[in-house]
């Protein structure tokens, strides 16, 4: 029987999930087939099987890869100078320039709408997620560098859903001016997480406005 060579099986596992990643990039998670795969791959179905034996194990090892990814990213964030502003420039370019994540990330929630193999799958995902993120606000949080007094599993829930939303902006808006969003972003990001004695020093004071002050009391 011949021995399996781990270093080279990883290798070939690392460019089917290459190859898979293109395919559902390019037509989607349901629209990909294992046979798409193979070809993209260059490999046979039956060559396919010694590595992955379906579609699903094939999406599962990519979001397997994914949180790999991201702890190591966490990681460099929280040993930065500036955790914010480490944070920003990740999302700047993991999700705002970051075409294939922004495409399977909102076509792996369309598909989880409307298949439960799939949507137990990204439950799992955004689980794993959500807990990355507490425990890397709870790092943060013990160093002074973000507030202590928010809820890191409530806080990791609206980070979330910054990323997704970061991720559908360049879709719906081609035309999106990224580095105007990304300045915005700042400043959200640092009214939201900074230690409120951090917050002044880190948020530049906007131009005010002349002319006629904008009353928003209402008249009775």
């Amino acid at each position: 029987m011949r021995k399996v060579d781990p270093v080279k099986h990883e290798q070939k596992r690392g460019e089917i999930l290459g190859a898979a990643i293109r395919c559902f990039t390019r037509d989607g998670f349901r629209g990909a087939s294992t046979t798409d795969i193979c070809h993209e791959a260059g490999i046979s179905p039956g060559h396919l099987y010694h590595y992955f034996p379906s579609k699903v194990a094939i999406v599962e090892a990519m979001i397997d890869l994914g949180l790999a990814h991201a702890a190591e990213r966490f990681e460099k964030i929280l040993a930065a100078p500036d955790v914010i502003k480490a944070l920003l420039a990740d999302i700047e370019e993991t999700s705002l320039r970051f075409r294939p994540a922004q495409i399977l990330s909102l076509d792996g929630l369309a598909e989880a709408a409307r298949n439960p193999e799939f949507a137990e799958i990204i439950e799992r995902h955004t689980e794993a997620v959500r807990r990355m993120w507490s425990d890397f606000l709870r790092k943060a949080q013990s160093q002074g560098r973000v507030d202590q007094e928010l809820d890191p599993d409530a806080t990791a829930d609206i980070l979330i859903a910054i990323i997704d939303g970061s991720r559908a902006m360049p879709i719906r808006n081609p035309k999106l001016d990224i580095k105007r969003s990304v300045a915005h972003l700042e400043t959200m990001l640092v009214r939201f997480l900074s230690p409120p004695d951090a917050q002044g020093a880190a948020i530049k004071p906007r131009p005010q406005r002349t002319g006629r002050a904008l009353k928003l009391v209402r008249k009775r």
